[in-house]
């Protein structure tokens, strides 16, 4: 439970008198303050508004509780790609925000904390209370925050101490954006919070820069056998900023970034879709090119039409490691049954949407098989 706190760095007059007048208006129901037009971002009153109709109330006291044993074992099986994809942006992050008394918060799609990193020494109580693995800090569970509004909004948003629907979660000041896997799923999301601090907005663009920099490593940890970096003729860009596009020996689709998705539109633009495209479906030539300049290894930049008449510049790389074409797919040695038995519940629990109870039926074993199966992943 949070106690009160006097130490709260001066909000700006005129932001406070914007929010204040909105608290009244809408939680309060106050008409005088519903008269006046409404300053603050839509995504804020929207999120409010939900958790009024969910019977909710700004002054109610809220304990920041972890889920279940079997609920935090399912987050993190579930997100074991996302934690070691992560990794070193978080590393990065923290070392980036370490004086601003900010730290970094990863959760899963429902808003589950699966990682944290950068929380300040001798943090005060309202930090530790959010900066543990397993907590719910979703909207359902602690009302109006940027990670509740983050996964409702599916966009980076911006939140300062008054703008969260509970007192008790006044302390805060945080930035987040969402997370999407190389299926265009969202996986998570990232935060960016800081308790009695200074506001810091600008964190909203690096939250979503750092999170376009996860994207890219899961696009890139997922297995394929070739990487097609893709950017428009004439703009280099940045790393961050680049299409990334797998495709297995057979030149389907393994995963996407969020890039390679809005270049690809509207062939990639679903989420879902790209386990289902082939690379002939994207480009309107023979997609056998790619490999032929990949196998060249020289770096060559080729000029591919889409079949809308637009052109993109594409970069093939074959694969680091394991890496194949469709000459040499038939010298690759058969996977071990280990890995194979791995492989399948690995997607029998992705089609399952996360539910493991629901893979094991599926497969006909229990669940605690496809825990233990999954831990080991594969190993000898």
């Amino acid at each position: 439970m949070l106690s009160p706190s006097p130490l709260l760095p001066p909000i700006p007059p005129e932001r406070s008198a914007v929010i204040a007048q909105a608290r009244r208006a809408l939680l309060d129901h106050d008409s005088a303050a519903s008269a006046a037009p409404m300053r603050i971002e839509p995504f804020i009153t929207r999120s409010w508004q939900r958790c009024l109709s969910a019977g909710r109330q700004p002054r109610q006291r809220i304990a920041f509780d972890a889920v279940s044993v079997a609920e935090a074992k399912r987050a993190a099986l579930n997100s074991h790609d996302l934690v070691t994809a992560a990794r070193p942006v978080l590393d990065r992050l923290a070392r980036a925000i370490a004086a601003t008394r900010y730290f970094a918060i990863l959760t899963d799609a429902r808003g589950v904390v699966v990682d944290v990193r950068g929380l300040p020494a001798n943090a005060e109580r309202p930090a530790v209370d959010i900066a543990r693995i397993g907590v719910d800090l979703s909207e359902r569970a602690v009302g109006t925050t940027a990670i509740g509004a983050a996964l409702a909004e599916l966009q980076p948003v911006w939140l300062h101490r008054g703008e969260h629907f509970f007192d008790d979660t006044r302390h805060y000041s945080c930035a987040g954006a969402p997370l999407f896997g190389p299926d265009g799923r969202c996986v998570g999301m990232l935060d960016l919070t800081g308790v009695n601090v200074v506001e810091r907005p600008e964190l909203k663009h690096l939250a979503a820069l750092s999170v376009r920099s996860i994207e890219n490593a899961l696009v890139l940890q997922r297995p394929h056998a070739l990487l097609v970096r893709l950017n428009w003729p004439g703009y280099g860009g940045s790393a961050e900023s680049e299409g990334l596009l797998g495709l297995d020996e057979e030149g389907h689709v393994t995963g996407s970034n969020a890039a390679a998705r809005e270049m690809l539109q509207p062939a990639l633009a679903g989420p879902a879709t790209s386990a289902r495209l082939h690379a002939s479906d994207l480009f309107a030539l023979p997609w056998t090119m790619l490999w032929d300049a990949a196998r060249r290894g020289d770096g060559a930049v080729l000029e591919v039409p889409l079949w809308s008449g637009l052109r993109l510049q594409a970069r093939p790389q074959m694969a680091r490691e394991g890496a194949s074409d469709p000459e040499t797919t038939a010298m690759r040695p058969p996977p071990r049954l280990r890995d194979v038995e791995t492989a399948l519940i690995r997607k029998a629990v992705d089609e399952a949407r996360g539910n493991v109870a629901e893979a094991a039926r599926v497969l006909g074993i229990s669940r605690a098989t496809v825990y233990r199966k999954l831990a080991r992943g594969g190993r000898n």
